[in-house]
């Protein structure tokens, strides 16, 4: 697992390196060296550790935003000394907030969680067919799925459209379960791709997607589920 600690703190980076031995482990002692690294290596991690006071150039909640304008997927765990930005975090779907000195144990767990939620996407992935060509789409790379007229169209987190023929209904029987949540007679949505519940609408990288009123129970429970399992 690729894993970025951003620290100012040489002693606490260092020893929170020197826990995740077995890791392929960078340390970063600022917000801006982490940013610059990211955009001029095009560096991808598995997971960030953040330490909310990081620096005076942008602290971790900042840098937390950043990284999810840069990588929509990113995983990332608050460390903090103290649990007063546990809102932020709540907010920010930090993967878990851990409190410094971190114990061996809870970052077991963390990455027991993070390598847990890596193989599920790794493993599934949904395969299609459109005008004589075949393909496969990972789940981790799809937000929304909606029908009209027999045509599925599929929306990516890169920002393409893929179109094929079928039935939502038949699609529902295939996807619907840990990832996949129908919302709408027209809608499946990826659940973990879910930004905001507002109103009657999920908002999923910018776009709102309905919820009927028949789903709303179930995908407002589905929602909250995810969320605490997500910063537990």
């Amino acid at each position: 697992m690729r894993i970025a600690v951003c620290d100012d703190c040489s002693e606490d980076a260092l020893s929170l390196k020197k826990s995740l031995r077995g890791q392929d482990v960078q340390v970063f002692f600022s917000a801006k060296d982490l940013l610059a690294n990211i955009t001029a290596r095009n560096l991808n991690f598995d997971l960030y550790l953040i330490d909310i006071y990081i620096d005076d150039f942008m602290d971790g909640i900042e840098l937390a935003k950043k990284l999810r304008e840069m990588d929509k997927e990113a995983v990332i765990c608050f460390v903090s000394t103290s649990d007063a930005f546990y809102r932020e975090a709540y907010d920010l779907y930090a993967v878990q907030y851990l409190l410094k000195p971190v114990q061996k144990d809870a970052l077991r767990k963390l990455l027991d969680k993070v390598s847990g939620n890596m193989d599920r996407y790794r493993e599934q992935s949904l395969s299609f067919k459109w005008r004589g060509q075949s393909g496969t789409i990972p789940y981790r790379k799809i937000l929304y799925i909606s029908s009209r007229e027999h045509t599925i169209s599929i929306y990516c987190t890169d920002g393409t459209v893929q179109k094929c023929k079928g039935k939502l209904s038949e699609l529902e029987l295939r996807l619907c379960g840990d990832v996949f949540l129908r919302c709408h007679q027209s809608f499946l949505v990826n659940i973990y791709q879910v930004d905001n519940l507002d109103g009657n609408d999920l908002i999923i990288s910018g776009q709102r997607v309905p919820i009927s009123r028949k789903y709303f129970a179930e995908v407002k429970r589905r929602y909250q589920e995810i969320l605490f399992e997500e910063v537990d």
